[in-house]
């Protein structure tokens, strides 16, 4: 069946440039959001108990929601769905969609019910440590049981999310994040203001932002002629194939947070606030990661599909190729400048209220060792399409299996002598491993061949970013004698906001400047490159020279 007019456009796929960038846009506004959000947290509940139930309550369903939905779901429905779309049409497309998303809905609920049933005996699995604390397991149940169903909204979210982007739609569905930080926060305020309990409030809130990003996309799916009819589930050939592609996909697609909670599930036994300084650290981890890792994912994973099912492998190899050299060009210096910064970040975006010096120490020391492997994280993320796009589900699940039995042998091993330092660390080997594997693997199978690009801007990269390194080392030196403390000392709170904001802004804005000029001067960026954000090349551009 041949699309309309309007569908044909709507499904021609965008360059991996312009679609990255689109992404991009949105995930930044939402990572920002989210930063206000963790700001406003780590102000009003601190990082203690409180803190640490509500954040082990919120990883759970934020586990499953990574796995079978956002991880595992859209890595499988994403190639199934524009194969149907490319070979037999919107309508046959369609309802390969309406069945996903009902026979979904049935098992999601269920899933559900189970889990928020046995909930305490789940927690004390999950979070052993929490039995040490007096109601401590008991709060972290209550706030786990209201959230859980988060899992529902946003799983169902998700597959409109790969309907959109197989339509080369990415716009609405990135921003759709922006609104889960919009209404958490909201729910914080009320729940400040009405002076109840503020983590039940934020719980509430974590409820209410996925029915309202489940309603933004059904909006946008009805645009496009994709509205989701109620159909009886039935398990179609199609359905099943997806169905045993989703349980492989989750592990391997999921590593990320098979680590985060294994993280978190080990930090309970450090002691009181060792979650809350893991997870501050990481939300401010998470920010290039989001930005460059969901882009780069989000966008590489449909164009993959198509190159792949039209045959055209020289195609497919360009754009890996070009989302390996956008990730390391990106998350290379904002490794090495979050490094540089992490206790000047730390104190800017979190030591107010009930935020103390001490936690401000305790979170900079884990963001440093989780920003030793940020390329390697955004790096996962652009390679793991390579395998999905060509429905190759077991190869990433050896891999990230591998990866996570280090990432727990090292945690455990790095716990007692160097605390929740040493399970940061944990992740940011097992991150670099997993990124090897899959690196050394898609090049032995011949779909991973660097170009003369690459290789020749990556030494360029490097160089780049070492500068800059000297030159933040400098300008903190520099703050420090002019300006004294203003990022606060081990017991000594930070200077006035305004003061750490601007002078934080200095820094970053000057190694970003520095970053950029060497990045041009040594070769590692051209402006030509800039072009490829708003043209839609139909072939690989010429390799460089």
């Amino acid at each position: 069946m041949a699309l309309p007019p309007d569908a044909s456009r709507a499904s021609a796929p965008p360059s991996l440039f312009r679609a990255f960038a689109t992404v991009g846009g949105y995930t930044m506004l939402s990572r920002i959001t989210g930063l206000l959000r963790e700001t406003l947290m780590a102000t009003f509940l601190g990082a203690g108990a409180v803190a640490d139930a509500f954040f082990i309550a919120f990883q759970f369903p934020n586990l499953f929601r990574s796995l079978f939905a956002e991880g595992a779901f859209s890595a499988s429905f994403v190639p199934l769905f524009a194969q149907t779309l490319e070979r037999d049409g919107k309508a046959k497309a369609k309802a390969f969609a309406d069945q996903a998303f009902a026979v979904l809905t049935v098992v999601l609920i269920i899933f559900c019910a189970v889990v928020i049933l046995f909930m305490p005996q789940v927690l004390r699995v999950l979070a052993a440590g929490f039995d040490k604390i007096p109601g401590q397991l008991e709060r972290t149940t209550e706030l786990a049981r209201i959230m859980f169903p988060y899992l529902l909204f946003i799983s169902l979210t998700s597959l409109q999310s790969g309907v959109l982007n197989a339509l080369g739609r990415f716009a609405v569905p990135a921003a759709a994040p922006v609104l889960l930080n919009l209404v958490f926060i909201a729910a914080l305020l009320v729940g400040v203001g009405a002076g109840g309990d503020r983590a039940v409030f934020l719980a509430w809130g974590v409820l209410l932002s996925g029915l309202v990003q489940l309603v933004w996309l059904a909006i946008d799916c009805r645009r496009v002629g994709m509205r989701f009819a109620l159909v009886r589930p039935r398990l179609t050939p199609e359905v099943k194939l997806l169905l045993m592609r989703i349980l492989p996909m989750a592990f391997g697609a999921g590593i990320y947070q098979f680590n985060v909670m294994a993280n978190k599930s080990i930090a309970t036994l450090v002691g009181p606030g060792a979650v809350s300084w893991i997870t501050y650290a990481d939300r401010i981890n998470l920010l290039p990661v989001g930005i460059f890792g969901t882009a780069i994912g989000v966008a590489l994973l449909p164009l993959l599909a198509r190159h792949i099912q039209a045959g055209d492998a020289a195609a497919a190899l360009h754009d890996q190729n070009r989302a390996i050299e956008i990730s390391l060009l990106l998350t290379v210096p904002a490794a090495a400048g979050i490094a540089m910064l992490a206790g000047p970040i730390t104190a800017s975006l979190f030591e107010y209220g009930a935020f103390t010096p001490h936690d401000r120490e305790m979170v900079a020391a884990a963001l440093l060792a989780f920003s030793l492997g940020l390329p390697a994280y955004v790096l996962n993320k652009a390679l793991t399409p390579g395998f999905f796009g060509r429905h190759d589900t077991k190869t990433p699940v050896i891999a990230s299996s591998i990866a996570l039995v280090f990432n727990i042998a090292i945690n455990i091993a790095l716990m007692k002598p160097m605390g929740h330092v040493g399970i940061a660390l944990g992740t940011t080997v097992s991150a670099w491993i997993n990124a090897g594997l899959l690196t050394v693997i898609l090049h032995r199978r011949g779909h991973l061949v660097a170009d003369a690009r690459l290789t020749r801007r990556l030494p360029r990269i490097i160089a780049a970013s070492l500068v800059m390194m000297g030159v933040l080392w400098a300008g903190t030196l520099a703050t420090a004698s002019m300006l004294g403390p203003v990022f606060g000392t081990e017991t000594g709170r930070a200077a006035p906001v305004a003061l750490r904001l601007v002078t934080l802004a200095v820094l970053i804005g000057a190694g970003g400047l520095v970053y950029g000029a060497c990045a041009f001067l040594f070769g590692a960026a051209q402006r030509s490159d800039l072009a490829l954000l708003r043209r839609r090349p139909k072939t690989a551009p010429p390799p460089e020279a």
